[in-house]
């Protein structure tokens, strides 16, 4: 019996794994150590699985998170599973769980499109070439927290059209001047954004919405996508905003000459598929 557990700033997805499949799922808080502590990390395990979770001596735990990406990192979050689950602790990053989830032991681009974004050449074993996905401030096209930076920026800035700006203050219920004040005193200014990108979605009747997203993702190909060899291989796509603005998506690729290989919600389902093979 095995524990795999997939893991963004948001929320973490878990499932217990035995030879006749998955026996149990839960989701619990996002688990990332860059803004986390082993104690945090450990309050979000014992308090919120499921005490089945904890029943019995798993063979292996296998963990895929968000800010995995350095030793420091990963000893955090694995000295914390240790604690908790008493067994051996395999960690990795999110973006290798997504290649391992899209794409087993096959090569091939794999991308994550959510809160932020990241990207990865895979060659079926490990990750051979990844261009820095530069967080919200610095990049993270394609993200939700890019696509919500673009348009309050635009809405301060009276870039975007006024039945844009009207519809944005009245679900609101705020103003330019709270918007500024809110994102810059706020301690997870990424996740804020990500929040506004939501009026995106809701609102894309309206032409300015449809061609933000399709520019947010076709600056993600320019400055990501485009430094792997895209034309040579498939490239997969995982996360919220990818799954929110498919038909978008679908169209930026084509244009951009992207081949789209899979789209998913989650990494757990190709991870458990991925692991059920391995393990035997």
């Amino acid at each position: 019996m095995i524990l795999i557990a997939a893991s963004s700033s948001t929320h973490t997805d878990w499932a217990l794994f035995g030879p006749e499949g998955p026996t149990l799922t839960a989701v619990t808080g996002g688990i990332n150590p860059y803004f986390m502590s082993r104690r945090e990390i450990s309050h979000i395990i014992r308090l919120e699985l499921p005490i089945e979770f904890f029943k019995h001596r798993w063979h292996k735990v296998y963990f895929y998170g968000s800010g995995c990406a350095d030793e420091d990192k990963i000893h955090t979050v694995k000295s914390s599973l240790v604690a908790q689950f008493h067994t051996a602790v395999d960690v990795e990053s999110n973006l290798l769980g997504v290649a391992r989830s899209m794409l087993g032991q096959e090569p091939g681009i794999v991308c994550i499109l959510s809160i932020g974004s990241n990207s990865c050449m895979y060659d079926g074993h490990a990750i051979t070439h990844n261009v820095r996905p530069g967080g919200y401030i610095l990049g993270d096209e394609g993200s939700n927290a890019f696509l919500g930076k673009r348009l309050v920026a635009d809405i301060i800035k009276e870039v975007a059209p006024k039945e844009v700006a009207d519809r944005f203050f009245s679900q609101f219920e705020t103003s330019a001047n709270a918007i500024f004040d809110r994102v810059y005193s706020h301690p997870r200014a990424n996740l804020l954004l990500s929040s506004y990108s939501d009026f995106l979605q809701e609102n894309l009747d309206l032409d300015y919405c449809r061609t933000l997203v399709y520019e947010s993702f076709m600056a993600f190909f320019k400055r990501n996508v485009a430094n792997y060899d895209y034309k040579s291989y498939p490239v997969s796509f995982t996360g919220r905003t990818c799954i929110a603005y498919s038909d978008i998506l679908h169209q930026a690729a084509a244009d951009f000459g992207i081949r789209i290989h899979k789209i998913r919600a989650s990494a757990l389902p190709g991870l458990i598929e991925y692991h059920s093979l391995s393990e035997n």
